[in-house]
């Protein structure tokens, strides 16, 4: 339907979610809500890599035990994760027996994986596929700015990344809330070169693919209960609103930011959640419990992710973004 936008006619569903996150942020709105808690961030290994590896080890494990699969019904696994070259994907898929597709798009990992889930599976090339995201704090705190030693300040626009992971399992043939459209998002760049202002600088492709989307579509945003992005934060959900509002649509009154509300917003959080497990964990938790609940029976989910490295900030590079949307909807 138009260049960008995918209607499924076979509808996948997502039958089973599962989520795992970090004391802080079990501490946040909807901490209760989690499947699973670390005790500490370590997660009983001897570096943080290792245990954000296996903290998306534990969702794929749990989400396939939780769903009554077993691992030999289960046609791929699609995951990604912040970290260089996806190595706690890579790392976490060595442990189960299943074809392994590795994505990056960022903290718009989930969606990404989610829209080429549905696309796998409406098509009837797979039956039933797991797309897993997650990411650490400190991982990235250690790959994207400085070391947790050096006890750099952090400046007033900047993000948390979060400590979590998420896995949902996509299938033809299963009950839950259907996955009916996708729309992909193409790279924007706003000129945007300030590596703590993830917010500002992913808003711009957040509005372009909504925009996509309702154009390539014909719907409208009411047409939702809730539009969901990922992560731009208070900022960013601010930006947001204003610069789409500018183009012709109000998402005001059913526009929600995964960002906002992972953490209890204040000095120490900033703008809120960032990260590829920011998402992953409000997604599998929250926002999917209010679908299976019926509480929510029309949600648009669109992440977005910043596509910068520690090189490209170093050379004065800009910032590009992406943002893909999946349109959920319960019958």
């Amino acid at each position: 339907m138009g260049k960008h936008t995918i209607f499924f006619h076979n509808a996948p569903s997502i039958v089973c979610t599962y989520s795992a996150a970090g004391k802080k942020e079990s501490e946040g709105p909807i901490g209760s809500l989690f499947d699973y808690v670390l005790e500490d961030d370590y997660f009983g290994e001897k570096t943080f890599e290792k245990a954000e590896c296996k903290m998306l080890s534990t969702v794929i494990e749990k989400v396939i035990k939780k769903s009554g699969y077993r691992k030999s019904d289960i046609d791929a696994l699609i995951s990604g994760d912040l970290l260089n070259q996806i190595v706690s994907a890579s790392f976490a898929a060595r442990d189960f027996n299943i074809p392994y597709i590795g994505i990056y798009n960022a903290c718009s990992t989930l969606t990404e994986g989610l829209a080429l889930g549905a696309t796998l599976t409406d098509g009837g090339y797979m039956s039933d596929v797991i797309v897993a995201t997650g990411s650490h704090f400190s991982t990235a705190e250690r790959q994207y700015r400085y070391p947790l030693e050096f006890g750099s300040v952090r400046p007033p626009q900047s993000q948390w990344t979060v400590t979590g992971a998420g896995a949902a399992i996509v299938s033809r043939k299963g009950k839950g809330p259907k996955i009916t459209a996708a729309t992909f998002g193409k790279v924007v760049d706003y000129g945007v070169s300030d590596a703590n202002n993830m917010g500002a600088a992913m808003a711009p492709a957040a509005m372009d693919t909504l925009i996509t989307h309702f154009n390539e579509t014909g719907r409208k945003p009411d047409y939702y209960d809730l539009i969901v992005t990922g992560d731009l934060g208070a900022l960013g959900s601010r930006i947001l609103k204003h610069i789409i509002s500018q183009n012709g649509y109000e998402i005001t009154d059913n526009h929600v930011d995964c960002g906002e509300i992972i953490y209890n917003i204040d000095e120490k959080e900033y703008q809120g959640g960032s990260g590829a497990g920011c998402s992953a964990v409000v997604f599998n938790s929250y926002i999917y419990r209010k679908l299976k609940e019926k509480e929510l029976n029309k949600v648009l989910f669109s992440a977005t992710g910043a596509l910068l490295s520690t090189t490209t900030t170093q050379q004065g590079e800009t910032i590009p973004c992406i943002s893909h949307a999946v349109a959920l909807e319960n019958d």
